[in-house]
């Protein structure tokens, strides 16, 4: 497997794979609609035999300042539970990092996401519409507490 950044020719790909993954268009939608606003701030690629098998994203938040959210994560279903998932977070939390990002947000399963050390605890004390046991944060260095407000194509997720 190999991890690297997505190019201008794996828009579709991911596209696909974002679909398939899902079962749906909607976080496929998600990741066009920011690319094509411009908030995405890493978009990263796991190719296996030369294929893409998975993709992760971090997008720009309007609010708190340096903050960033993972997802979606998608990997294709023939390919799941073989590490590529974890391969990709693992990878997009040392790009937020390095990035300079002071916390990074994520929505989903928290005994998935806990291991990379996301926490409901962390996240608790800033205010988000998707506040509850999804909703989790893994900071790098302190953040004002404040309103976690995600870039405008979240918002068609409903």
């Amino acid at each position: 497997m190999h991890i690297r950044n997505e190019r201008p020719e794996d828009s579709a790909a991911i596209r696909t794979l974002a679909s398939a993954a899902f079962g749906r268009d909607q976080e496929a939608d998600l990741v066009d609609a920011l690319r094509r606003q411009g908030d995405l701030v890493v978009s990263l690629v796991a190719e296996v035999d030369g294929g893409i098998h998975g993709h992760v994203a971090l997008s720009r938040l309007q609010s708190p300042p340096h903050a960033v959210a993972l997802g979606p994560v998608s990997v294709a279903p023939r390919m799941q539970q073989c590490g590529i998932g974890s391969a990709l977070v693992r990878a997009a939390v040392d790009r937020a990092r390095e990035t300079g990002a002071a916390i990074v947000f994520v929505l989903g399963a928290a005994d998935y996401y806990e291991r990379f050390g996301f926490t409901v605890a962390a996240a608790a004390r800033f205010k988000s519409r998707y506040a509850g046991p999804h909703f989790m944060a893994l900071a790098f260095r302190p953040v004002a507490a404040g309103p976690v407000i995600y870039a405008g194509p979240f918002d068609a997720l409903g």
